[in-house]
């Protein structure tokens, strides 16, 4: 299996420079350029192998190889189909059916998607571990964000952190929401009597939710929600506290005789990819179960 290799030919105001400021510009970290030094990658120019205190010219071809990742071997390889709705060397987006958990848990050992990925990955000869950016609940479906390499999940959690990468949900929740738009600013915690569920609470972390009515009915509301932040159950926990639960979310005061999951899917995802820097837009349509509600 080849390990990952970043290349870039020097030009105009990167020659001269040392490699090691120039690499850290490209968002390679210091813990990856000691694996690198240390575990058995290797920095090439010209194809001779140089040291990060080189001096870089006008037209030297600069050559990372990354080291080979640790297979997980906890994680079980599982034939489980995927649908892919994206996949370049870096980066793998897929739309997450709802009853899957996102990696394996206690309970769901196997079945996860990191366990059909880690498959996947042993298909195309890919070495590496599975690095899931974008997690999704056991019963949420939606798109799903996946690095592909150690580095391009390290550029993507530096963008996390900024709110660099865009998520949007479509949900339906109970009651006549008075509001069709709002922003929802109230910090989440966990609850004190449980280990799963989670509560605004005011020594919680902050999470902050945008949503819009797409169409209002006599019952529930059909929502486009965006995250600003990334909490857990985050979604569940703010409409719950605005009183109007997620359908089917019966952690959360929802009721099941509609649909028997949280109806909640995350629709589009855009990013600006973390290595070539184009913009990226993708789209998963809603799954049968919530398409059933809207044709009912």
């Amino acid at each position: 299996m080849k390990p990952y290799e970043l290349s870039w030919e020097i030009k105009g105001k990167d020659s001269n420079k040392e490699m090691k400021e120039f690499l850290q510009e490209q968002g390679i970290s210091r813990k990856a350029l000691s694996a690198i030094k240390y575990s058995g990658g290797s920095i090439r120019v010209n194809g001779v192998e140089q040291n990060v205190r080189y001096r870089l010219q006008e037209l030297d071809l600069l050559e990372v190889l990354f080291p080979p990742e640790l297979e997980n071997k906890q994680l079980v390889k599982e034939p489980i189909p995927l649908s892919i709705i994206y996949e370049d060397q870096d980066l793998l987006i897929v739309n997450k059916p709802p009853y899957m958990n996102t990696i394996p848990s206690r309970h769901h050992p196997t079945g996860s998607l990191a366990n059909a990925v880690a498959f996947h990955y042993e298909q195309i000869g890919l070495a590496s571990t599975v690095h899931i950016v974008t997690r999704l609940d056991r019963n949420t479906s939606g798109l799903v964000l996946i690095a592909k390499h150690r580095h391009a999940h390290h550029l993507l959690s530096l963008m996390q952190k900024k709110g660099d990468i865009h998520r949007y949900y479509e949900a339906f929740v109970e009651g006549k929401m008075e509001q069709p738009t709002g922003i929802i600013n109230r910090p989440i915690g966990r609850k004190f009597d449980s280990i799963i569920e989670r509560e605004v609470r005011k020594d919680g972390q902050p999470a902050v939710t945008l949503y819009e009515m797409i169409t209002p009915f006599p019952s529930f509301a059909h929502l486009r929600l965006k995250l600003e932040t990334g909490r857990t159950h985050q979604i569940r926990v703010h409409m719950a506290y605005m009183g109007h639960p997620l359908l089917g979310d019966d952690l959360y005061g929802g009721q099941r005789d509609i649909i028997d999951r949280q109806a909640l899917h995350c629709k589009q995802i855009r990013l600006t990819h973390p290595i070539n820097r184009e913009i990226l837009s993708f789209q998963a349509n809603l799954p049968d179960d919530m398409q059933a509600i809207l044709k009912s």
